[in-house]
C-alpha cells in the first residue's frame, strides 16, 4: 500500500529501523535522526555499522589471546 506521498510501508519500516539504530547504538535522539537529510542519515548508519564491526573484530582478537 502506498501513502499519500508515495512512500510504501516497507520504506517507512526501513527508515524507522535507521532511527532505532542511530538512537540505540549511536546515542542520537529521535529528533536528531529525523531531521538528518536522507543521504547523511544513510552515511551515518553505514559508518556506525562499520565501527561496530571493527570493534567486534578487535574484541574477538583480544579474547583469543
Amino acid at each position: 500500500m502506498r501513502t499519500f506521498f508515495g512512500l510504501n510501508r516497507e520504506y517507512a519500516e526501513n527508515v524507522y529501523e535507521q532511527f532505532f539504530f542511530l538512537k540505540y547504538h549511536g546515542g542520537w535522539s529521535f529528533t536528531e535522526a529525523y531531521n538528518l537529510p536522507v543521504g547523511l542519515r544513510d552515511w551515518f548508519v553505514k559508518r556506525l555499522v562499520k565501527q561496530i564491526e571493527q570493534e567486534n573484530e578487535q574484541t574477538k582478537k583480544a579474547n583469543k589471546k
